[in-house]
């Protein structure tokens, strides 16, 4: 039977972490890569038997690379703090494990924002993958590199997205200014047309073509915030490269 390890990046997500951990308990190996939490993060995961290693972060990508050499399943998952997997979605991945037609699984993440679910604002991401020759390339928005083809799980991945508007906006103007310096060293320049229509086609996308209209006024909030976001990186690049920042 294939053995499956679990992976946790982490920093202060001590009101999260147990359960997270606790979704994924059928797992054989439950490792947790911390950068160097001042909550109680790796204490706490510590007592729930989870492998802990610390390192400090730089990116997303060398975290989770760092912690794919210490995983001793034949699979391994990968989840944040604030994910947990349902009953369903056990089920499936437990049966996927045996029978694979794939090397990669791509699971799929309805947003949870305003106290709902919202369904029509659903990511695909790779998350449950062979180990075997895999990595992540990329600084934000990592991607999981897979020798293989790869399917779709149906069960969604329980995800509560965002802990509220602020914490939302926080994270927005956080990964903006990432952005906007890693955008600066690479030597990427921005213009006003960049300001004015890369928004626009953010909430576009976002409302429209991904049908967040279907959600309500949730499904609005979260288009405009997208597009807010895309705004400020813009906004963060133009301070950067006029020495302004």
């Amino acid at each position: 039977m294939s053995t499956l390890s679990v992976i946790i990046p982490t920093y202060n997500e001590i009101d999260y972490i147990e359960d997270a951990v606790k979704s994924v308990g059928f797992a054989d190996q439950i490792i947790v890569v911390d950068s160097f939490s001042s909550d109680g993060t790796k204490e706490k995961a510590i007592h729930l038997g989870c492998v802990v290693l610390e390192r400090k972060f730089d990116t997303f990508s060398n975290q989770k690379n760092h912690a794919i050499a210490t995983a001793t399943g034949d699979w391994i998952l990968f989840i944040d703090a604030d994910e947990r997997v349902s009953q369903k979605l056990k089920l499936e991945i437990l049966s996927v494990l045996n029978t694979a037609q794939h090397a990669g699984y791509k699971l799929r993440f309805p947003h949870f924002y305003m106290n709902r679910f919202l369904y029509h604002k659903v990511d695909r991401v790779t998350r449950l993958v062979k180990n075997k020759n895999i990595r992540f390339s990329g600084d934000v928005h990592e991607k999981l590199h897979v020798e293989g083809s790869t399917g779709t799980l149906q069960n969604f991945m329980i995800h509560y997205t965002y802990k509220g508007l602020f914490a939302l906006l926080q994270k927005k103007d956080s990964y903006a200014w990432y952005q906007a310096n890693t955008s600066y060293k690479r030597g990427k320049k921005t213009t006003y047309f960049h300001l004015m229509f890369k928004p626009l086609y953010r909430f576009f996308s976002s409302y429209i073509l991904k049908r967040g209209f279907m959600d309500g006024i949730p499904g609005l909030a979260l288009a405009s915030i997208n597009a807010y976001g895309v705004f400020s990186r813009y906004v963060k690049l133009i301070l950067i490269q006029r020495n302004l920042k």
